[in-house]
């Protein structure tokens, strides 16, 4: 039995992202009131511990690198700059809703001229890596150079997408190598495939452009690899103007081209709508069986796959508040933004 809990946010603005830390205890947002908050879960209550400004501008995403490397987040913003933030230790555990923990900006990476509009960290196993994407379509890649000192991160790779990017994961699969998928919100339909599939080679260390998904034209808000737990394939959930599930199979043993780049068998095993809206968040749970999305409808709901690979909605999260605004408009989808804002929560 899932049950929706709202807490007050206390944003002054749209919020934008919401991510957990690795142990689902601590949670981070941000908002378009240039700011981050950090909270803490205690005794089934989550008490606000930090709250900051971040950047000069909207902040679009926030992540939590690998525990790790301690208590680390990166965020994003329109300001077109991405910040590493560490929290002193003795801080950490405050009690109360007071902002007492000490977040501490470590760099600020400035090498956009346009909004960045997300960011994420490597898998543990590839170390202290961290991607960005703008909206000039360019994927940078920085590497901490001592994780001790968060304060020196150097740009290793960057390669163009050629279209406006929007969103951007790591595939986590050991077996693999370091993957990257990457969106695009570009409304256009002649840009064709809003999903792109980004391989790096060892043999030419460099980044290659291996799979383009060209059956998602619609504008693309979200993308996630569901953890690998031992699949032969790989799982990615789109979030556009549906919720897209699709399985990546290695034909490169059947191909017998062992150095070449990755060639893959791509299946679309779902495609909902029950958001009757546009989706913008998609986050997989720590194993990648459950998936959870948000959309424009105000809800979270959450799919999981049976035994024969069909993937189902097994629960619906629900304001009482939004229900019944919901109820009056008999429900009907609100009325979409021609240019909505990057990952935003109703």
């Amino acid at each position: 039995m899932f049950v929706a809990k709202s807490i007050s946010s206390e944003h002054k603005d749209i919020i934008h992202d919401v991510s957990f830390d690795y142990h689902g205890t601590r949670m981070a947002t941000c908002s378009s009131d240039h700011t981050v908050k950090v909270w803490d879960l205690e005794k089934g209550e989550w008490h606000c511990t930090a709250s900051w400004k971040t950047h000069s501008g909207s902040v679009w995403r926030v992540t939590w690198a690998h525990p790790d490397f301690g208590q680390v987040l990166a965020t994003c913003s329109f300001d077109r700059t991405a910040a590493v933030w560490e929290e002193l230790s003795g801080d950490v555990g405050t009690k109360g809703g007071s902002s007492s923990n000490t977040w501490i900006k470590r760099t600020s990476l400035v090498d956009s001229r346009t909004s960045v509009t997300d960011v994420g960290f490597a898998p543990k196993h590839l170390g202290l890596q961290l991607a960005t994407c703008s909206e000039d379509g360019i994927v940078r890649i920085y590497e901490a150079v001592d994780v001790m000192n968060l304060s020196n991160w150097q740009l290793q790779y960057e390669f163009n997408c050629n279209f406006k990017l929007s969103c951007l994961s790591w595939n986590t699969s050991r077996m693999h190598p370091p993957m990257i998928a990457v969106g695009s919100d570009e409304p256009s339909p002649a840009a064709g495939g809003k999903v792109q599939i980004y391989e790096y080679s060892e043999t030419n260390r460099k980044w290659q452009k291996v799979e383009i998904i060209y059956t998602v034209t619609d504008p693309v808000h979200d993308v996630r690899f569901a953890p690998n737990m031992g699949r032969s394939y790989h799982l990615l959930a789109i979030a556009s103007n549906d919720l897209v599930i699709l399985t990546l199979k290695n034909l490169r043993k059947e191909g017998g081209n062992a150095g070449g780049p990755s060639r893959f068998e791509i299946r679309q095993t779902g495609s909902f709508d029950d958001h009757q809206s546009v989706v913008w968040r998609v986050s997989w749970n720590i194993t990648g069986t459950i998936l959870a999305s948000s959309g424009d409808d105000g809800a979270v709901r959450l799919w999981k796959a049976n035994y024969l690979d069909s993937w189902k909605c097994i629960a619906v999260l629900q304001s009482e508040t939004y229900a019944s605004d919901i109820e009056k408009t008999a429900f009907l989808a609100p009325s979409i933004a021609s240019t909505p804002t990057p990952g935003s929560y109703r």
